[in-house]
């Protein structure tokens, strides 16, 4: 939750608060995503085959996307694109089949493991 407060300087201050839970609220596969997309989330479109896609989740406590993040490489054949143990995102790309495999383990193993709460899994 994010609230905008006026300073003393006249300029706009940001304070973020977060919920305290165990949780994975955002686990969404985007197959085949236009050059776009890549471009705009910083990634190298010329990397990834034509049978490509995106996975993106977002997650709480945030620094468990670090572990998510090194359970991807682990499991599958993907390029990390973004870890953020602030926010709690992780994006990473390869072909479709790669990617639906290391959301799904890194889902039940938060799930099995650590007790998480599991947002459905998305695709587009």
């Amino acid at each position: 939750m994010e609230f905008n407060l006026p300073s003393n300087e006249g300029k706009m201050r940001i304070v973020q608060e977060l919920v305290p839970g165990k949780q994975v609220t955002l686990a969404h596969i985007i197959a085949s995503p236009d050059e776009i997309v890549y471009k705009k989330l910083g990634l190298n479109p010329a990397l990834d085959y034509s049978k490509a896609a995106i996975g993106i989740l977002s997650m709480s406590p945030a620094e468990i996307s670090v572990i998510a993040g090194d359970m991807a490489v682990k499991t599958a054949n993907i390029d990390l694109g973004f870890i953020d143990r602030f926010s709690g995102t992780l994006i990473f790309t390869g072909r479709v089949a790669e990617v639906e495999e290391a959301v799904k383990v890194i889902c039940d193993y938060l799930a099995r493991e650590l007790g998480f709460t599991i947002c459905k899994v998305t695709r587009t």
